[in-house]
């Protein structure tokens, strides 16, 4: 197990950001999936020692977060959401200067450097001041810092953030190249239903301080149901109609749209019976899977909470 927490609970004054959280975690690529104000950053920081538990505990690889924080920090990688460059410093300096800091020699840390900008695919632009840096360049050296000193585990939180699409695709296929190149496994913190998607292997999933699930990818994406939605031009009865007389289920008819449940390939049935009815569709919306059910539960519940203080 990379992550063991047994009823991890977290207080800031009388709020709640971490509230009795025991799950067991795999290694590979997880998403720590929740909303903003979820808890994730402040899991991740407990987790790495610079926030202290209310009560609970918190193993990471096998070591106690509470009494171990200096070893767990030696054998974890951390990228955080916020920008940490150091004005003046040029990107080959500014990793090398991270490998120093985690205890590597100089002339280690400088070869460490050229190999992680290198995985990142910084190029030259090593050589040029960070502050000159794109957010994506900037992403980009976070995580060359986060992986010098080979890290066998590594925390990544909002990785994405601020990115153009080309940008958190590159971003995204780096992380996944982590687990099956380097044989790190990835904690990915983020709001973004899709980049977890794009690159874990599983999802933990976090609303108001609380786990809602943690599941293995595949699992949370199979469908709820079979059903769709299915939108025409004009009345929805007539279709609605000819779809009940096939043996299927229409519920949740309203004007121009309803849900469509049955055996077989519904949507075959569904154009068969638009022919035979002439009816005009719009869209059909297959059902939603688990993972996204979950996830917007999730945010249903953060924006339903009350105003104050956010983790």
């Amino acid at each position: 197990m990379i992550l063991e927490l047994d009823n991890v609970t977290k207080f800031y004054g009388s709020y709640q950001a971490l509230a009795d959280l025991t799950v067991k975690v795999g290694p590979g690529a997880i998403g720590l999936l929740g909303p903003n104000g979820a808890g994730k950053s402040t899991l991740i920081k407990a987790l790495l020692g610079l926030v202290d538990l209310s009560r609970g505990q918190a193993k990471v690889l096998g070591l106690d977060a509470r009494r171990q924080s200096r070893r767990i920090r030696e054998l974890v990688g951390y990228m955080p959401e916020d920008d940490c460059s150091i004005a003046g410093l040029k990107g080959i300096q500014s990793v090398a200067l991270a490998g120093e800091l985690a205890g590597l020699p100089r002339r280690t840390a400088l070869r460490r450097a050229h190999e992680m900008l290198d995985f990142v695919l910084l190029d030259e632009a090593r050589y040029r001041e960070v502050q000159t840096y794109s957010v994506g360049m900037r992403q980009k050296v976070k995580l060359a810092q986060a992986l010098i000193h080979a890290p066998k585990l590594l925390f990544l939180d909002e990785p994405t953030n601020g990115l153009d699409p080309a940008g958190r695709q590159r971003m995204l296929q780096l992380i996944r190249n982590l687990t099956q190149e380097k044989d790190v496994s990835v904690v990915v913190s983020t709001h973004i239903l899709g980049d977890v998607e794009a690159c874990c292997d599983a999802a933990l999933i976090l609303s108001r301080g609380t786990l809602l699930v943690y599941d293995s990818l595949p699992n949370l994406q199979q469908s709820v149901d079979s059903s769709c939605r299915v939108r025409v031009e004009g009345d929805i009865a007539p279709l609605a109609a000819e779809l009940t007389a096939r043996g299927h289920q229409v519920d949740e008819a309203n004007r121009d749209e309803a849900r469509v449940s049955g055996a077989g390939d519904l949507g075959v049935a569904i154009f068969e019976a638009v022919e035979k009815c002439d009816a005009v569709v719009r869209e059909i919306t297959p059902s939603r899977n688990s993972l996204e059910k979950i996830y917007l539960q999730a945010m249903r519940t953060t924006e339903e909470e009350p105003v104050g203080e956010k983790s």
